[in-house]
């Protein structure tokens, strides 16, 4: 399996919402629409089919931004990011309009798009990375998932293996997060401990709490005690004396939280998601479309790096 190019997956939402963010506003259509963050898709997209060289790759999707399981759980998750509609994500309408553009163009190259109802791409990915460990060892691939989303680090597993490509400021390749970085960045050995960590710790920018008091460190050092959130919760209920009086009180007073948000924080690894037609195209599927395409939206340059990337993607 060592010498087998892996299955490549595709945070795409956290790719075009990063590329709007860094591709300059100047980049547009020869009718004068806004395409930095088509282009900068197509071209990191480009960059991670050279560097990696996949065999397999899938543009997972999230077809609920916001699913009703994790609201009904925590109703705080991602409500800052409601727009005035309460229903709808606050986003910027020139990356709204932009993103009709990035599913036909990879519709065109026959890159497979992903999601499930009432699911974020994280649990296709999650779905799918699950799937692929399955598999026989003869034929399971290496699971590499692009994202500039720590949640993600949950899923990282050296026996699989999978690992998460995770973006650098400055530019250049991803940051490889493997087990290894997970010890020496965040203090904690596995993905399932990361989760664990994550769940603690909280997250403001998805809405959620975490443990009053209880930092990553903090966070972190009680999961390497305890084992798991589940341990910790065990020896809070059994008087462990390990447990300080301050956190006693802290991991008391957010017993509703902790029961509540393992469901939200850990992505799921069920849906069905039927059989995936997912191996690296060498030409795009529909050449005439993505012609076309590419001169409707000026992105002749950006379409032949990817044509070329996959063309040499052996």
């Amino acid at each position: 399996m060592a010498d087998r190019r892996p299955l490549l997956l595709l945070d795409s939402a956290s790719m075009y919402v990063r590329a709007f963010y860094g591709v300059p506003d100047s980049v547009r259509s020869p009718r004068g629409e806004p395409v930095n963050a088509v282009r900068g898709f197509l071209d990191a997209v480009s960059r991670l089919v050279a560097a990696r060289r996949p065999a397999r790759m899938v543009a997972c999707w999230d077809e609920a931004w916001r699913p009703r399981f994790r609201v009904a759980a925590i109703p705080s998750y991602k409500e800052h990011r409601l727009a005035a509609d309460r229903e709808s994500e606050d986003m910027p309408a020139e990356l709204t309009a932009q993103v009709p553009v990035i599913v036909d163009v990879l519709a065109a190259f026959g890159i497979p798009r992903v999601g499930a109802p009432d699911a974020e791409a994280d649990d296709v990915i999650g779905t799918l990375a699950t799937r692929e460990r399955g598999r026989p060892d003869d034929v399971r691939l290496a699971v590499e998932i692009m994202t500039g989303d720590r949640d993600l680090f949950q899923l990282v597993d050296d026996a699989g293996p999978v690992r998460v490509l995770y973006p650098v400021r400055g530019g250049g390749g991803p940051q490889v997060v493997d087990q290894g970085h997970l010890e020496s960045a965040y203090g904690v050995p596995t993905g399932d401990a990361y989760a664990d960590m994550a769940t603690l710790r909280g997250d403001p920018s998805d809405g959620l709490p975490g443990v009053t008091g209880v930092g990553e460190k903090t966070a972190a050092a009680l999961i390497r005690r305890y084992g798991s959130l589940e341990g910790l919760l065990a020896a809070l209920a059994g008087g462990d004396p390990g447990l300080t009086a301050t956190q006693v009180r802290r991991l008391t007073a957010a017993a509703d939280y902790l029961a509540a948000a393992p469901g939200v924080v850990r992505v799921r690894r069920d849906l069905r998601v039927g059989d995936v037609a997912d191996l690296l195209p060498r030409t795009p599927a529909h050449p005439d479309r993505l012609v076309a395409l590419a001169e409707r939206w000026g992105l002749e340059g950006s379409a032949a790096r990817l044509v070329q990337a996959l063309a040499d993607a052996d």
